[in-house]
């Protein structure tokens, strides 16, 4: 599971806890994943060292860092979607560059920063306070499913609010994608299958996937194993088989990510999803995040 995003808030289109679970993910993304993209991240990044001509030196640093100094096979492994080969260009080259301590430590300015621009006084304000308070119970009672889930909810909460509220988003957001791991595995899709059946079920044009570093031969041999189980039709698109496969994982994903959100009442749900507006419609609104997104929010 990746980070690029950018969408509609959405509205519940179940019912239960998984469809509680996919509203709040909708919510919580962008205010995770702008950091990735915001001048206040770069500058952090350039301090340290890494290189800013693109954005991925300092993604896989800033993704990477709570697992400490993991080489490329255990960072490969936790990422899933990205190609060992693009891995392995950035890992563990990052940490010869900069201690993950000294990363993560920089991160937590660099998100104080970008929400103190984006939210402006908004950002220390009793309603982002009480927004990180709900989203830390639910973080709380996020039980690790992965190593990122777990390496980041081991780290310690910054006492910064938007700082604290980002950290959680983060705890949340990397529980559900290793859960969402996990329902990969479960379908029988391994990493670059797992993409090639996404585009095909129309989750964003494959050249957005071009991103995760695999090569066209690469992408063209999984369509072919997908096409071999009836998943995949000639011309690439997804079979009903293909799109039952892929609502399966996604129902499946969705049940595994419910479970932290059951800390919380309905009402208080609702409210921190009040909460949240502000940190969402400045993430949004900042234009930032990419339009076309590989995790499919808004499409699926």
């Amino acid at each position: 599971m990746d980070t690029d995003t950018g969408t509609d808030a959405g509205t519940d289109t179940g019912a239960g806890e998984p469809a509680a679970a996919r509203r709040m993910w909708h919510l919580l993304e962008p205010v995770h994943a702008v950091v990735y993209y915001a001048p206040e991240a770069y500058e952090e990044a350039a301090a340290l060292g890494y290189g800013t001509a693109e954005r991925w030196p300092a993604y896989f640093a800033w993704r990477a860092a709570p697992l400490g100094a993991a080489g490329a096979e255990e960072t490969t492994a936790a990422f899933h979607s990205f190609s060992p080969d693009m891995v392995a260009r950035y890992v563990p080259e990052s940490w010869r560059i900069a201690a993950p301590d000294a990363v993560l430590a920089a991160r937590t300015r660099a998100v104080t920063r970008t929400y103190a621009t984006l939210l402006g006084p908004g950002a220390d304000t009793p309603g982002v306070a009480e927004a990180a308070t709900l989203a830390l119970r639910v973080a709380g009672a996020a039980v690790p499913a992965g190593p990122l889930s777990a390496a980041n909810a081991a780290l310690p909460w910054p006492g910064e609010p938007a700082a604290a509220l980002w950290q959680a988003a983060t705890v949340i957001r990397e529980h559900r994608g290793d859960g969402h791991l996990r329902a990969l595995r479960e379908a029988g899709l391994d990493p670059v299958e797992s993409l090639v059946s996404f585009a095909a079920i129309g989750a964003a044009p494959p050249e957005v996937f071009a991103s995760r570093g695999w090569t066209p031969t690469a992408w063209e041999a999984a369509r072919s194993r997908l096409a071999a189980r009836g998943l995949v039709d000639a011309a690439g698109a997804a079979t009903g088989a293909g799109r039952e496969l892929r609502a399966q994982v996604e129902r499946r994903t969705d049940e595994l990510a419910a479970a932290p959100w059951r800390v919380l009442s309905d009402d208080e749900r609702e409210h921190l999803a009040k909460a949240l507006e502000p940190f969402w419609v400045a993430a949004i609104g900042s234009g930032l995040l990419p339009g076309v997104n590989t995790l499919g929010i808004g499409k699926v």
